[in-house]
């Protein structure tokens, strides 16, 4: 096990070496100078040229692929191009709400998911199990942006319960900090609440027709240890696939409801980064995405090991 984990974060250095070095060019054959978003259309030439060398954009791009890259060595991210904050401040500031975020939209699902599941399963084509199929489509069918404007109408607007917009900090009280939350953890979380379902569901049928559930049950174990101890820990090895995935992704992909929610995650600050030709901060915030992907996919490999014991890595 050792072995591998040693193995993983050599490939895991790579993956985010390849990742910055694909990044850094990429971002530089975007038409677009970050100067001229910076100064205006009415800008002189010469403060054209002066910003650009202050900024150091005017050195060849693998000089400044050099300096980057060695101050990302020391942990240092570099400034914003168009206020001149530390982008590990920026991104500081941001990744701690998306994160809640997704963390909140994540138990949201995986509570509503797997009771959901596993009942569906049980109950194969009966009333339950279609309503359940029938909720997880409409879970998936709607977009986010629509339900968190009809989740803003009726629980902000109509009945006045939770804030519409916004986001208050954890240091300001437990309360206040989740009631900004729950509308835009529930918009995030209901596409993946529908995914997380259907591969319980399915995942649970499988298991339920093995011999080693006929044996337990021969053995006349309670039907909930059979459940729950045997069939469905055997049948979260594809769960947690997709529960890795999805935390990523509700990390990632959460610009639609911060844009919603009026809330400075990192998806919005990227996206105003990109618009703006903020090179640090895009870098920056890309690197911390790819960071969040390769340690879900490691975590949920070391998780398989402990769900099935016969999973080793040699």
């Amino acid at each position: 096990m050792r072995r591998y984990l040693c193995k993983r974060l050599l490939y895991a250095v790579l993956v985010m070496w390849g990742v910055a070095t694909l990044v850094f060019f990429m971002l530089r054959a975007i038409p677009g100078d970050p100067v001229s978003v910076m100064l205006g259309p009415e800008a002189t030439p010469e403060a054209v040229a002066q910003l650009r060398h202050n900024l150091g954009l005017d050195r060849p791009f693998y000089v400044q692929y050099v300096f980057w890259l060695w101050n990302l060595g020391r942990g240092d991210l570099g400034r914003s191009i168009v206020n001149g904050e530390r982008v590990l401040v920026l991104l500081g500031q941001a990744a701690p709400r998306t994160f809640a975020i997704a963390v909140l939209a994540l138990a949201i699902s995986l509570a509503v998911a797997l009771p959901a599941g596993i009942v569906s399963a049980l109950k194969k084509h009966t009333f339950p199990d279609h309503v359940a199929t029938v909720v997880a489509f409409l879970g998936l069918s709607m977009p986010n942006f629509w339900l968190g404007i009809v989740l803003i109408l009726v629980f902000a607007v109509k009945l006045g319960w939770l804030p519409a917009l916004g986001y208050v900090p954890l240091s300001e009280g437990f309360w206040p900090w989740l009631r900004h939350l729950l509308l835009p953890a529930f918009t995030s979380g209901t596409a993946f609440a529908a995914i997380i379902m259907r591969m319980t569901r399915s995942a649970m049928l499988e298991v339920l027709h093995a011999p080693y559930i006929s044996t337990a049950r021969a053995k006349g174990l309670r039907e909930r240890v059979v459940i729950l101890k045997h069939a469905l820990k055997n049948a979260l090895i594809p769960v947690i696939t997709v529960i890795g995935i999805a935390f990523s992704l509700l990390l990632v992909g959460a610009v639609v409801v911060e844009e919603v929610f009026a809330i400075q995650g990192l998806g919005r600050t990227l996206v105003r980064s990109i618009i703006n030709r903020d090179f640090p901060v895009v870098q920056g915030a890309i690197l911390l995405i790819a960071g969040i992907f390769v340690g879900m996919n490691l975590l949920v490999d070391i998780l398989y090991t402990y769900i099935n014991p016969r999973i080793r890595y040699e």
